[in-house]
């Protein structure tokens, strides 16, 4: 996968890319990682990338020709890189106006070969960047910040993260949470015994099916109380439904 970030402010992506995970991947050559000031690719002598908002009001609204032309220059130099027509990247605009981000989002992005960011600042982009250039909106929650870049690096690192390869285990992806629609269970290492706090029996005892079952009641248990709207939305077993229903009574009898 190749990655590429158009920012104002490429320096904040150095200690992000070169660090941990992300710096693993990009070092084994399972993911590249470019950013671009799309500062250079102002049409005008003072370099400006914004202007007041036609019909008024607060702020600068981002100019489209600099960020169409960054986007431009890089599919020409992939297919001359290549040889060959590039195919069209996912160009993902990072917006507070955007798709709520979700595990789910990040594994349909995993499986593309070139994903361009777009990372904006002041009051907005011009209209026309969203109309005629991005394929993707994308908010990491319903907050305001001064920029694109932290939610963009945030959604990179959830999409690098399922590459093959990335993880040392590759079973760790599959089991985090929201990855099978539910919150995931709790963990437990040495010692079995720390302070007055004991490690659960059944995960010492070696028998797999048992610790799967109480895996698998654990997640429903902590997503019926902490996101019991994710509940809504999956396809629950028999057996599950069971469990739920145990759960929401001893809960009841609980509260009384």
């Amino acid at each position: 996968m190749r990655i590429d970030v158009l920012t104002l402010f490429p320096e904040m992506f150095e200690g992000v890319f070169g660090s941990s995970i992300l710096g693993k991947a990009r070092d084994k050559g399972l993911v590249e990682l470019h950013t671009m000031n799309f500062r250079d690719y102002s049409t005008n002598k003072h370099k400006t990338v914004d202007d007041y908002p036609f019909g008024g009001g607060g702020g600068m609204v981002l100019k489209p020709e600099p960020i169409f032309g960054a986007v431009e220059d890089l599919l020409q130099k992939a297919q001359a890189d290549d040889g060959a027509p590039a195919r069209k990247p996912r160009v993902i605009l990072m917006c507070p106006q955007g798709e709520p981000f979700t595990q789910r989002k990040a594994e349909a992005l995993s499986e593309e070969e070139h994903l361009v960011f777009i990372c904006g600042h002041y009051e907005g982009y011009d209209e026309r960047i969203r109309q005629h250039l991005v394929t993707d909106e994308l908010s990491i929650g319903d907050y305001v910040l001064t920029g694109g870049e932290l939610p963009a690096m945030v959604v990179i690192d959830s999409v690098v993260r399922l590459l093959p390869g990335v993880l040392g285990n590759e079973s760790s992806a599959v089991t985090d949470s929201f990855s099978t629609g539910l919150l995931e269970y709790p963990h437990y290492t040495r010692p079995a015994k720390f302070r007055d706090w004991d490690v659960p029996e059944v995960l010492l005892s070696g028998h797999h099916e048992n610790i799967e079952k109480w895996r698998r009641r654990q997640s429903l248990e902590r997503t019926l109380r902490r996101r019991p709207e994710l509940l809504e939305r999956m396809e629950l077993s028999k057996k599950d439904k069971e469990w739920l229903r145990e759960l929401k009574e001893r809960s009841t009898g609980e509260s009384d």
